[in-house]
């Protein structure tokens, strides 16, 4: 965006909405306005229309995760990011963020002036973040690719594994998608979503009630079954191995250079080199390009590669990257991926 993001402080405490209104304003951001609980942020947020609104969670009146609730019925809500003292891989964090949340950010268990106002580079970064992420919603449904269509997939149409890259968006998604597959999955799913670690655990947890397939968090070693989805460690790196005839991951920090871990690079490189064409990589809505380098190794081997549309997409930023590349077999909107990834392996 070229203007300076407009922005909504929403938080019960008057100290922490001062501090967070002089630290995105230091960073050259609009701030039109504050709301002291839930009820007033609606209000405001009709009023004022904000690109971001950074918000907290536990307060009074209406709380955060019900006002993300309401958001998610309006036609173009402002992205959110939450801000909260909830501990890391907390119960509140992790819903807020399959509601729609772009990102959150913990505040110090201390709320001293020279504690909070550590909050200051990372949360400019994320609520600028969110802002450009806001701004690839408004590209117009008429600029498709102009990419001549791919072949149709390649090779064995056997499948072996299910790999799936996300990031912004990306716990929403996995929500809709994971609640949508059958219990008797052929196969199992490996996930690399980008995430703050210490939340994958209690992702895993939240999505393994509301879906039929089992999912948890991936450790070193863990090995891969039909009807089993894996969620690639925060903070790690995760891979797909051979070991005594079967499928497992392992997880690593390596390469540390890597812009994310986990990395959806990594994790569909290594399914290209375990699997070959009995791969299928999925790449779901996110900010950037993870999964470009892996889609073409994917390809490159005969396997499969989904992406979903623009029309579903929080960001279509990933899935745009791999299929303006010319590495997606199918671009699909969210909903229709479960019935296709099911017709592919079943057809």
């Amino acid at each position: 965006m070229s203007a300076a993001p407009r922005v909504l402080v929403v938080d019960d405490s008057a100290f922490v909405r001062k501090v967070v209104r002089e630290v995105l304003s230091g960073a050259g951001m609009d701030v039109v306005g504050h709301a002291r609980d839930g009820l007033e942020a609606l209000e405001k947020i009709e009023a004022l229309a904000p690109d971001v609104v950074t918000l907290d969670l536990m307060m009074p009146e209406l709380d955060g995760l019900a006002v993300l609730e309401a958001l998610a019925t309006q036609e173009a809500p402002p992205a959110v990011v939450v801000v909260t003292n909830a501990g890391a891989g907390s119960e509140s964090g992790v819903r807020a963020l399959q509601l729609g949340a772009i990102a959150l950010v913990e505040k110090p268990t201390a709320l001293a002036s020279s504690r909070l106002y550590l909050l200051g580079e990372e949360l400019a970064r994320e609520v600028r973040l969110a802002a450009e992420a806001r701004g690839t919603l408004a590209i117009p449904a008429e600029h498709p690719v102009a990419l001549v269509p791919p072949p149709p997939p390649r090779g064995n149409p056997r499948v072996d594994v299910i790999v799936v890259g996300t990031s912004t968006g990306g716990p929403q998604a996995l929500t809709k998608l994971l609640g949508a597959l059958p219990a008797d999955l052929e196969v199992p799913l490996v996930i690399a979503l980008h995430i703050p670690p210490g939340y994958t655990e209690a992702l895993a947890a939240r999505l393994d009630r509301s879906s039929a397939l089992q999912v948890c968090e991936a450790r070193g070693g863990m090995r891969l079954e039909p009807g089993k989805a894996v969620i690639a460690r925060a903070g790690m790196h995760a891979r797909l191995e051979r070991r005594d005839g079967g499928l497992v991951v392992a997880l690593g920090f390596e390469p540390a250079e890597a812009l994310h871990r986990p990395s959806v690079d990594v994790l569909f490189e290594s399914a290209a080199r375990t699997c070959g064409s009995r791969a299928l990589g999925v790449v779901l809505t996110g900010m950037g390009s993870d999964g470009v380098e892996g889609a073409r190794a994917l390809w490159e081997c005969g396997a499969t590669v989904f992406t979903e549309s623009e029309a579903s997409c929080v960001v279509w930023g990933m899935p745009r990257a791999v299929w303006r590349a010319g590495l997606s077999h199918e671009q699909r909107p969210l909903e229709q991926l479960p019935a296709a990834l099911l017709r592919h392996l079943r057809g």
